[in-house]
């Protein structure tokens, strides 16, 4: 940061004017609690991803954890240095009480979009971008923390279909026990461990559950359940039986789709235990061009 920006933020309490620090090129997401820009940064002259958190929204979050001393997502982002991982370069608060954060800008599509238009570009892809989506899991599992909210949405993957990385850690949380008690349901209805739709304790676990499904759906373009179209309804999974993945692809390769189904077993004492257990049952399928 420069003097003249470093000026700046003293005489506003520490916070960032953002008209005056980012010229914001266009909006690229709209997210239920916040906005995404793509932006060059005056400071740097850098093209860089921005995100503006509604302040009411967060507040409605921050709420649920009262008394917990939960991390702002800034605080969170900033701890991942990995290259399956959206790397935030910087957080504050704005002089309009918004909180925001810096981030690469990635130029690529959200792998959800890519899965409902059944986009060639994943063809032959699928299990490459599963592994990394499984490593990417594994660095925010190792450094502590629980995603919550793993689903294609929160996946870029680039143009050629070769790699992606995770965003969005907004409702992520510390893997303690204070944030692991029953009652807080949190996350995307249709990818929503069972065990957090009957808001039952919760550990990383639940990760697991929610990546088998955006898996399942990556690889099928199917939910393993009826699609919700409303919170209520989407959490319907939380007490009905999944599709047999291989019902719907008939040609994949039986060591993956047992490792997928796996994933999103009712009981969490029966899913692969962490990432890299999953991952172990993974490096068992040596091609797959599905």
């Amino acid at each position: 940061m420069g003097l003249l920006g470093n000026f700046r933020k003293l005489l506003s309490g520490g916070k960032v004017d953002i008209r005056s620090r980012f010229e914001l090129l266009r909006e690229a997401i709209s997210g239920t609690m916040s906005s995404f820009y793509m932006a060059r940064d005056r400071q740097t002259d850098k093209i860089v991803g921005l995100k503006l958190l509604d302040p009411e929204k967060t507040s409605a979050l921050e709420a649920r954890f009262v008394g917990l001393n939960r991390p702002t997502e800034g605080e969170i982002a900033m701890k991942f240095r990995h290259p399956l991982i959206v790397q935030t370069l910087e957080h504050g608060v704005s002089t309009e009480n918004q909180q925001f954060l810096v981030m690469e800008f990635l130029e690529g599509a959200g792998l959800n979009s890519l899965v409902l238009t059944k986009n060639p570009i994943l063809n032959g892809n699928r299990l490459r971008l599963l592994r990394q989506a499984v490593e990417a899991l594994a660095a925010v599992h190792a450094t502590g923390y629980i995603h919550r909210d793993i689903c294609p949405r929160n996946f870029v993957v680039r143009s050629d279909g070769k790699s992606l990385k995770l965003i969005d850690f907004g409702l992520t949380v510390p893997a303690t026990p204070q944030f692991m008690q029953p009652g807080n349901r949190t996350g995307t209805p249709n990818y929503m461990a069972p065990e957090l739709v009957r808001r039952k304790k919760a550990d990383q676990r639940l990760d697991i559950f929610s990546l088998g499904v955006t898996a399942f759906e990556l690889m099928s373009s199917e939910l393993p359940w009826p699609r919700g179209s409303t919170g209520q309804a989407a959490m319907t999974h939380g007490v009905a039986d999944a599709t047999d993945l291989r019902t719907l692809c008939p040609k994949i390769h039986p060591q993956l789709a047992s490792a997928i189904q796996s994933c999103i077993e009712t009981e969490p004492a029966k899913r692969p235990q962490t990432p890299q257990k999953l991952l172990e049952l993974l490096n068992q399928v040596s091609s797959e061009t599905i």
